[in-house]
C-alpha cells in the first residue's frame, strides 16, 4: 500500500470518536470544522478525503491534483460532485447501513417524549408542584398506549421497515407509503399516502429527500391528519414543510417530532422557534444517527473502503 495523504475535513461530527485507525495508511491531517474558503488549501496535496457534509466541487478537485479517493462519512452522497468525480477518476465511496439501529431508537425515543408528556411530568416533580398534591399520581396530561393503534410509515427501507417491526411488536396496526413505489411488505398495510394520513395515529418519515419526495407533507396534506395524531421525522428536512408544521401546531391538536430540517443547523429566525404551544414540538439536532455504537461503525466503514481502494 503506498503512503498516503489523508485529509479528515469535519471531524467535529464524529465527537470523541477513536481515529487512530487511520493512522496506518500514512500522513493524516484532521481538522474539526472546515469552511468553504478553507476547503481549497487543505485539500491540496491530499491522495484521500474524509468528508461528512463539507461540499466538493469539479474546481476542488481541479485542484487537489493527487486526489484518488473522496470518502464521504455518511450515506447520501450530494455533497460531492460525482460526474466531475466520474470524469476525473476519482472514485468516491459511502457508508451504508451504519446508523440503523440508532435512528430506530431515535424514533422512538421522540415517540415516548411526546406521547407520555415527558416533559411535563418531569418538571412536575422538579419544581414541587407533585409535592402540593391532594393524591398520589397525577392524570392531566391523558396518553394513550400504541397497543391497538395504528402507525404510519412513510418509507420503507431498513429503517422504515425496522420501526414497523418494533411498532408490531407494541401491538400497533402499522401501514406504510413506499416513497419510491418499489417496496413491498406483506407483513404491513399498503396504502396511499393521503389515506395514510388521514387514519393514522402516529406517523413517521424515514425516506431520503429526492424529487418524489421534496415538500411531500405540505399545509394541505398535514392538516388532514387526525387530533392527537403524532408526526415524526427522522428522514430529511425537506420532506414536510417546516412553516406548515410550525402554523399547525397552534392550530390543531396535532404534535410533531423533527429531527431533521432543511437548514442545519437551524436558523434562529426558523418559524419553528416561534410556536406558542411548545408543548407539541419536540426538535432535536439531527442527532439520531449519532450512537457511540453508530459512530464507530461509521469510521470503521471508512477505513474499511479506503483499504478496498488501495489493498
Amino acid at each position: 500500500m503506498p503512503n498516503l495523504k489523508i485529509v479528515l475535513l469535519d471531524a467535529l461530527t464524529f465527537g470523541d470518536t477513536d481515529l487512530s485507525g487511520f493512522e496506518k495508511f500514512g500522513d493524516v491531517k484532521v481538522y474539526q470544522t472546515t469552511s468553504k474558503e478553507q476547503t481549497k488549501d487543505r485539500i491540496t496535496d491530499a491522495d484521500v478525503i474524509v468528508t461528512n457534509k463539507v461540499v466538493i466541487t469539479d474546481e476542488l478537485m481541479a485542484c487537489a491534483k493527487d486526489l484518488k479517493l473522496i470518502c464521504v462519512a455518511a450515506t447520501g452522497m450530494n455533497n460531492v460532485d460525482m460526474q466531475a468525480a466520474k470524469q476525473r477518476d476519482i472514485k468516491v465511496k459511502n457508508v451504508a447501513g451504519y446508523s440503523t439501529n440508532s435512528v430506530i431508537q431515535h424514533t422512538f425515543s421522540m415517540l415516548f417524549y411526546l406521547l407520555g408528556h415527558s416533559k411535563y411530568y418531569d418538571e412536575s416533580v422538579k419544581n414541587g408542584s407533585y409535592s402540593e398534591s391532594e393524591i398520589f399520581t397525577d392524570v392531566s396530561q391523558p396518553f394513550f398506549e400504541l397497543n391497538g393503534k395504528k402507525w404510519g410509515v412513510i418509507g420503507l427501507g431498513d429503517i422504515g421497515q425496522g420501526v414497523a417491526n418494533i411498532a408490531k411488536a407494541f401491538g400497533a396496526d402499522v401501514f406504510y407509503y413506499s416513497t419510491s413505489g418499489r417496496n413491498r411488505n406483506y407483513d404491513y398495510h399498503r396504502t396511499t399516502l393521503s389515506n395514510l394520513l388521514k387514519t393514522c395515529d402516529i406517523i413517521s418519515i424515514h425516506a431520503p429527500l429526492n424529487e418524489k419526495t421534496n415538500n411531500l407533507l405540505d399545509y394541505e396534506q398535514l392538516l388532514t391528519c387526525q387530533n392527537k395524531a403524532i408526526i415524526l421525522n427522522l428522514g430529511r428536512g425537506g420532506i414536510i414543510n417546516e412553516d406548515a408544521v410550525a402554523k399547525i401546531v397552534d392550530e390543531k391538536d396535532i404534535s410533531f417530532g423533527l429531527d431533521v430540517f432543511v437548514k442545519e443547523p437551524l436558523d434562529k429566525n426558523s418559524s419553528l422557534l416561534s410556536v406558542k404551544n411548545k408543548d407539541r414540538l419536540y426538535l432535536t439536532p439531527h442527532i439520531a444517527w449519532t450512537s457511540m455504537e453508530a459512530r464507530e461503525k461509521l469510521i470503521d466503514g471508512v477505513i474499511a473502503n479506503i483499504d478496498s481502494v488501495f489493498n
